[in-house]
């Protein structure tokens, strides 16, 4: 019984490592790829660009004009730019906005396979973004572990962002999953039988407690517009941190909260229309003047 249990697990590793070869699980496009679906969709005004923030590389896919304003998208963990294709090439947000997806530290091509676990960090490396194309209003989507990242760019830069669209959001410290295996998965001799993308999933998640709490007192700083998108049947984002999003959100002028009735985790690709709809309205929503930081007496 030992011996085929251990056999066992000798095989399943050579199955995770012979899988870590294959593409589908880098969860990235290249720029052929992305290029090929843009001029399929009659869409030649995109660009990619690298940066360099902090000595890692940060790439993201661009579209449309500079004069426009600005929609940013922030994937979830794994994920990269190419998870949200079909937001950049809609023909309803191309005529109205500039988009830009970046592929998130340790994701696509961003360094790929060095995991970065601190969400200040990713703030202050995506925002580099913002700054780099001038805008008259900056919008935010973030899907998943995007939505932390999202709210702490909002609350880093206040000046920075104009709205924020948090999508199945991991945003409540208490929520958040514990899974056992994680620490395991992580071992020095395990972590590196597993395929990278998934490799620094693990790893950004790990901290996410911690860095969730580190978070508590700057949500304050959001003072712009935010709507909320949770899935009622959301298996690995509870539904409750909708709830938590709103009440921490205490000096944003707007807070929308849309509960997806059978939505789960992935109602950013089966809502589009509905995500779109609300990206579009706050692209075209009057300038909304951002309330002043809290101060205690």
């Amino acid at each position: 019984m030992y011996g085929k249990r251990r056999f066992g697990l000798l095989l399943l590793g050579l199955l995770i490592f012979g899988c870590s070869r294959l593409e589908i699980l880098t969860f990235r496009q290249n720029e052929r790829k992305q290029s090929k679906t843009f001029e399929e969709a009659k869409l030649h005004d995109f660009h990619f660009y690298t940066y360099t923030f902090d000595g890692r590389p940060i790439h993201y896919t661009h579209v449309g004009a500079d004069s426009l304003p600005l929609v940013l998208f922030v994937h979830g963990s794994p994920g990269s730019s190419g998870m949200f294709m079909d937001y950049l090439k809609d023909p309803r947000l191309t005529a109205v906005a500039q988009m830009a997806a970046p592929d998130r530290p340790g994701f696509g091509y961003s360094g790929f396979g060095k995991a970065e676990p601190s969400l200040e960090k990713q703030a202050k490396a995506l925002a580099e973004i913002i700054r780099r194309h001038p805008h008259r209003k900056a919008i935010l989507v973030g899907h998943s572990f995007g939505g932390p990242v999202i709210v702490r760019m909002a609350a880093e830069f206040p000046e920075l962002v104009d709205g924020l669209i948090i999508v199945a959001g991991s945003v409540s410290p208490e929520l958040e999953p514990r899974e056992w295996w994680r620490k395991p998965a992580d071992f020095f001799l395990i972590r590196w039988l597993i395929p990278p993308a998934l490799r620094v999933c693990n790893q950004e998640i790990l901290p996410l407690y911690k860095e969730l709490k580190k978070m508590l007192p700057l949500w304050e700083r959001v003072r712009c517009p935010v709507t909320i998108f949770q899935g009622e049947s959301d298996k690995l984002v509870p539904k409750e941190n909708a709830n938590f999003a709103q009440k921490m959100l205490q000096n944003s002028p707007d807070v929308r909260v849309k509960i997806i009735p059978q939505g789960n985790h992935f109602i950013l690709w089966s809502k589009a229309d509905i995500i779109t709809e609300e990206i579009l309205r706050q692209i075209l929503a009057p300038e909304v003047v951002k309330m002043p930081p809290h101060r205690h007496s």
